[in-house]
């Protein structure tokens, strides 16, 4: 007779997702779980903002060649999807507590280069295309061997630069850095609020919410983050009733940046997923095949290394890397994660990565796939009730992002400062990843200058073969818009 007792359940979990060997309990892993939702929900209000259109008359529409458009409730509830099952996959097979999700950049380069030369449906026939080459290279070993083949400091570097891209991320998101449009009077990029001052009533809350959590996280309360978040998020709501901020919209600089802490007209509705399966190869009839195969290998690139890159970090600040900083099971973890670029395609809700920002569910305690579980079956929640967790307001949120920035900062210490060839290529990493808003072009940078550095020094022996062919392959990433135009 089977034993179904709690603790016999209990330790079936344990077991399955090794919590107590992580040092975690079922405790964290929830609560881990529920922050990194948090963190990341937003991802289903920005997508379809990046990718979708209320109408093909608006003068900001994404339109594909043929001048259509992908609706806002169609790519929303495709992107809480894709980002439910991924993430609920990842977590029982990798068991690591990283959330999937529709990686930015690559939804900006889908709606801004790849859809205006093609149909939307044959954008996302590339996408997958790209998800189904990431996948060969995993099941080659290619992928996981040059993962191995990364010298530690590049690695530690990947997760010092992560950590400041996620700061620099959750600092523009709250309007506490801010954009200076182009003049005669200034040649500075950004700037602080608005006009050099915290003028906005949201950036107040988010300066108040970075303050709490870092009290909070300072002095070890359980529950840090997801304790600062809801209570940011209250705060936001009474703020909003007293001050009338608003949306932003990209118009109002004083408003609400993403999500708006107002009580919801109503808590659920069923989700648009008529995008699902719709995708063509068409691609490569309507354009050169070089030109289709140009895009292709930037999808590619981008995805491989800025999965990499981010596992890198993450494995790293949630201390579950060995000695080398390698990832164990790296190889399961890095096929999931390739699957998820096929699902986004799939999905129209663009190739689905390994979100950084699930540093946050970390700084919680989150050690294994079971806050992954808890994470993803938030999403597929989403999917029915994203008028209730819209309420919560990027400027609630963006204080973790910082913080968990901070701590990512520490991983600094394992860098050899004293070496110059050392030295530079990992700066190059740490500060290009927030300087381009890209962890693919700081690991491109970091990588290319490090096999520089050591050819002019007569150290060629020390680089690893792999180190040279992906150092090539960057160049060419690097240079892939002329060549596209070129050919195209």
């Amino acid at each position: 007779m089977v034993d179904s007792s709690p603790q016999t359940r209990k330790s079936v979990l344990d077991r399955y997702f090794r919590i107590t060997e992580r040092g975690s309990t079922v405790s964290r892993e929830v609560r881990g779980g529920i922050v990194t939702f948090v963190t990341v929900a937003y991802i289903v209000v920005l997508n379809p903002l990046i990718l979708g259109s209320s109408s093909p008359n608006d003068a900001s529409a994404k339109k594909d060649v043929l001048g259509h458009i992908l609706t806002v409730p169609q790519v929303a509830a495709t992107t809480a999807l894709v980002a439910g099952v991924m993430t609920i996959l990842f977590g029982l097979i990798a068991n690591y507590p990283f959330a999937i999700a529709a990686g930015l950049g690559i939804n900006t380069l889908l709606a801004v280069t790849i859809a205006p030369q093609v149909t939307w449906p044959e954008a996302m026939g590339l996408v997958v295309v790209d998800g189904l080459i990431i996948l060969l290279l995993v099941a080659t070993g290619f992928r996981t061997a040059v993962f191995n083949a990364v010298p530690a400091s590049l690695k530690a570097a990947i997760a010092v630069g992560i950590g400041l891209f996620i700061a620099l991320v959750g600092l523009v998101d709250a309007g506490f850095v801010r954009r200076i449009p182009d003049s005669a009077h200034t040649t500075v990029p950004v700037g602080l609020g608005i006009d050099g001052s915290i003028a906005s009533a949201p950036t107040a809350v988010f300066v108040f919410g970075l303050l709490l959590t870092s009290v909070l996280v300072a002095r070890k309360v359980r529950g840090a983050i997801l304790i600062s978040v809801v209570t940011s998020t209250i705060l936001s709501i009474i703020v909003e009733s007293v001050f009338h901020a608003g949306p932003s919209h990209g118009t109002n600089p004083y408003g609400w940046n993403l999500g708006y802490p107002a009580l919801p007209d109503k808590i659920a509705g069923l989700p648009d997923l008529s995008l699902v399966g719709d995708i063509s190869f068409g691609a490569w009839t309507r354009l050169p095949a070089l030109a289709a195969a140009m895009l292709v290998f930037t999808l590619v690139l981008a995805n491989f290394f800025d999965a990499m890159g981010t596992m890198t970090g993450l494995g790293k600040e949630a201390d579950l890397t060995d000695k080398d900083g390698n990832l164990p099971g790296i190889g399961k973890a890095l096929a999931v994660e390739g699957v998820g670029a096929v699902a986004g395609g799939l999905g129209s809700a663009s190739s689905n990565t390994v979100f950084v920002d699930s540093a946050s569910g970390i700084a919680e305690g989150a050690r294994t796939g079971l806050a992954n579980v808890i994470t993803g079956a938030l999403f597929l929640a989403a999917m029915f009730f994203s008028p209730l967790y819209q309420v919560i307001p990027v400027e609630a949120a963006a204080p973790a992002l910082v913080v968990v920035g901070a701590m990512m900062m520490t991983q600094i210490r394992e860098i050899d400062l004293t070496d110059f060839t050392t030295s530079l290529p990992a700066f190059l990493t740490i500060v290009v990843m927030p300087f381009t808003y890209s962890i693919a072009n700081g690991i491109g940078a970091g990588f290319i200058s490090y096999v520089a550095m050591r050819v002019a020094t007569g150290r060629v022996r020390q680089v690893h073969p792999l180190m040279w062919i992906v150092s090539v392959a960057f160049v060419v990433y690097f240079v892939a818009k002329p060549l596209s135009a070129a050919f195209a």
